[in-house]
């Protein structure tokens, strides 16, 4: 796969050849030669979303998808990338369940062993993650050795009370990274008997109290939203668009519930005046995400390099 043997190259060589497929965004005032250097620290973030059971490749059968996806490929994938990289956050956007026969027959069991299999280190609820209900989620997550990050559903009177975190801050080579979830508004568009007595929050409100600590009290040198909100609406529905505007100390919104396939990042500016980025790849594990942050080691100031690495047999 082209982008992957240009990782073998050193940073300055990746930036330079792979301009073509990849964006450079700049997250505050650094020399662009530091990427360079060593004295720049280096987080790669992978990401899915709306991955919906799907297990193996899409047939080939003529369709548009044929071929696709399939977790072996991605789980090559991500492990070729983590020997390469000495930092990596695999991170999911939710729905990982429902979309074919493997969450009939197991029930989401299969799904999570896999994720965890494969080195998840986070992600949220998506709407079709209740569709076992509230306790056939609950039921799946000792399968699971990753945490659920979801801020702004408040699952006290359900059996997921206690089973997930609004967020979770990991620790790479002297930075740190904070991570928290959304999930979108369950009524309508989930049946009442499936998410029971499940509350949900303003996302917008959760979203600016979940930053807030992670930035200014825990001092996280990056704050990623993993929300399944969905891209954008015609509608003025609360959209990551909308919620990029309106927030403060969100660096990084990963994205779902809309299967928006984005060939490259959106730039948002935020309360502050400040970059807020948005990525989402797709769905049914057919794109892998990638986000390559360089922060400089005394200014904590960074660059960040976007790719998408599309899931085929060529993996």
């Amino acid at each position: 796969m082209e982008e992957l043997s240009l990782l073998k190259n050193n940073r300055r060589d990746f930036l330079k050849k792979s301009a073509g497929t990849t964006a450079l965004l700049a997250l505050g005032g650094f020399p662009y030669e530091a990427l360079a250097r060593d004295s720049a620290v280096q987080l790669t973030i992978l990401h899915t979303n709306d991955v919906h059971s799907r297990i193996e490749p899409f047939p080939m059968d003529g369709s548009r998808n044929q071929g696709l996806g399939g977790v072996a490929r991605r789980a090559a994938l991500v492990k070729k990338i983590r020997q390469e990289q000495k930092n990596v956050l695999l991170l999911d956007a939710g729905d990982i369940f429902q979309g074919t026969p493997y969450f009939n027959l197991y029930g989401g069991e299969l799904e999570l062993q896999i994720m965890s299999d494969m080195g998840y280190d986070a992600a949220t609820m998506g709407n079709h993650d209740f569709d076992n209900g509230v306790a056939g989620f609950a039921k799946q997550l000792p399968h699971a050795n990753f945490p659920i990050l979801v801020s702004n559903y408040n699952f006290a009177n359900t059996e997921l009370k206690g089973k997930t975190q609004p967020h979770k801050i990991f620790e790479k080579q002297g930075l740190k990274i904070g991570v928290f979830g959304l999930g979108i508004e369950l009524h309508g568009l989930v049946n009442k008997k499936n998410y029971g007595e499940t509350q949900y929050l303003d996302p917008i409100a959760k979203a600016n109290e979940a930053a807030s600590f992670l930035k200014n009290e825990k001092h996280c040198d990056l704050v990623i939203c993993l929300s399944h909100l969905g891209y954008k609406y015609k509608e003025q529905k609360v959209s990551d668009q909308i919620l990029a505007k309106s927030t403060r100390n969100i660096d990084l919104i990963i994205g779902g519930h809309t299967h928006t396939f984005m060939k490259l990042p959106e730039d948002v500016m935020n309360l502050d005046g400040k970059i807020t980025t948005i990525n989402q790849v797709g769905f049914a594990g057919i794109n892998l995400g990638r986000l390559d942050y360089f922060f400089d080691r005394e200014s904590k100031h960074g660059k960040m390099v976007a790719a998408v690495y599309p899931v085929h047999g060529l993996v």
